[in-house]
């Protein structure tokens, strides 16, 4: 048992509110001291037993199943043992208050993935993929969570890993050992290495970057003036009605929000009220925090009237976040007779559609995974978090980095400085290397000690 795991911890593993089952976890060094002093039983490993739950009178408090799961045979690597009883509130948190008095304490959020993290029963990304399949929203991002729990991204980028360690000991040894006549800068190994090194971690970053993308989902933002079709938009898209629609102009006053999904895709829409000034009080608190959601989009729809002056789009007061993805949405091209499509105006991609007859919707969300670079679930193997793809650009703009410094300064010293630090931003994503590994596996691979 790892030395993090010194304590007990206990918490109700259910969801809350009322169900038929709800479960009692306990971790720890004295999980089966508690479950034997609520049960009476000492239960063999990996067997359900039927037994009453106990209280410090030895009235019973419930019924249920007692299973007991053997260090270092569990999620956490530690004694864990679970109570599953009826899944009231009240007497969840009878039991939980039971085994909190025998000597548990209340778990911290995640602590159970914690300590499976920290005594080796999965790494880091394998720990944030329960919290992943928890919070999946889609069918595809479940899917994706699951083969991240089972290793898929893990395996990914520990194949990575492997390989910049390689190519490090290859170069370090050339270095450190030079009478070993490693001629590395002549051969055009290390040159060949590193570029299948990039080039397979560019592969995993797409793969990542479409994961991320199942993952998060995107924030679409719907802007433009007042009575453009904005809120007709987010119901069609929605479909349902959840915006109010009227020809008065600035009807919406308010952020409205919907979740639905393109293509497995997360897409978190968010209506806004039109962008002009005005004397309203109302309205201008309404306008404050469309301004406030512009800024928090992943892609901006400006959307504008057909009718109006395709010159005059109101684009030049709006004030939009030049660093931001935008669209045009020439919207109710059902009443000028004009064909629903796609174009381009004023160096932005423009859709032509009708919110209300639902004509161009489609191209409208073709376009939207087209733009965030989605290539379809299909085509991606894990689930991948920001920080993941943080730490893969790093390594990148590291091994670019080193590669300037071997083909413009035949410099292998900075060349190795730049592999470890790919290596080691890599290794943020599962927390496996330590500088020790490096030492084991160039005194195990190089016949450097004779």
């Amino acid at each position: 048992m790892s030395a993090h795991s010194h304590d007990t911890i206990a918490a109700i593993a259910t969801p809350p509110g009322r169900g038929g089952v709800g479960i009692i976890r306990i971790s720890g060094p004295e999980a089966l001291d508690i479950a034997r002093t609520i049960t009476g039983l000492t239960p063999a490993p990996r067997h359900a037993h039927y037994c009453d739950f106990l209280d410090d009178q030895g009235q019973v408090l419930d019924q249920g199943i007692l299973l007991w799961f053997k260090a270092p045979h569990s999620f956490t690597g530690e004694e864990v043992v679970e109570l599953q009883g009826h899944g009231g509130p009240v007497v969840m948190d009878l039991l939980l208050d039971r085994c909190l008095k025998l000597g548990a304490r209340l778990a911290r959020p995640g602590e159970f993935s914690e300590r499976a993290y920290l005594n080796d029963r999965m790494d880091l990304a394998q720990a944030e993929a329960v919290a992943d399949l928890i919070d999946a929203e889609t069918t595809a991002a479940a899917r994706l969570a699951t083969r991240s729990l089972q290793g898929s991204f893990s395996s990914a980028i520990n194949e990575l890993l492997e390989s910049l360690v390689h190519l490090r000991m290859y170069v370090e040894a050339a270095i450190d050992f030079p009478e070993e006549e490693i001629d590395f800068l002549s051969d055009g190994k290390v040159s060949a290495d590193l570029q299948a090194v990039i080039d397979n971690i560019g592969k995993v970053r797409d793969k990542a970057s479409t994961g991320r993308i199942l993952r998060d989902g995107i924030n679409l933002v719907i802007a433009g003036e007042p009575n453009a079709g904005k809120s007709s938009l987010l119901n069609a898209l929605a479909g349902v009605d959840s915006a109010i629609v009227t020809e008065i102009p600035g009807t919406t006053r308010d952020v409205l929000r919907e979740r639905i999904q393109l293509g497995g895709v997360p897409v978190h829409l968010v209506d806004t009220a039109g962008l002009r000034d005005t004397a309203d009080r109302v309205e201008q608190e309404g306008v404050r925090r469309a301004r406030e959601e512009l800024h928090k989009a992943d892609r901006l729809l400006w959307v504008y009237d057909a009718a109006t002056d395709p010159d005059n789009l109101g684009l030049e007061n709006a004030d939009l976040p030049p660093d931001i993805p935008l669209t045009l949405v020439r919207n109710k091209v059902d009443k000028v007779a004009e064909a629903p499509g796609q174009g381009e105006r004023g160096g932005f991609p423009e859709i032509r559609l009708s919110a209300k007859s639902g004509q161009g919707l489609d191209r409208l969300k073709a376009h939207l995974l087209e733009s965030m670079g989605f290539q379809g679930a299909e085509n991606t193997e894990f689930l991948a978090r920001r920080r993941h793809l943080d730490a893969i650009d790093r390594a990148l703009a590291a091994l670019e980095k080193g590669r300037q410094a071997l083909e413009q300064h035949q410099a292998g010293e900075l060349l190795a400085e730049d592999l470890r630090q790919a290596q080691l931003a890599l290794s943020e994503i599962t927390g496996a290397f330590s500088a020790d590994d490096l030492l084991g596996e160039i005194f195990s691979s190089f016949c450097i000690g004779k």
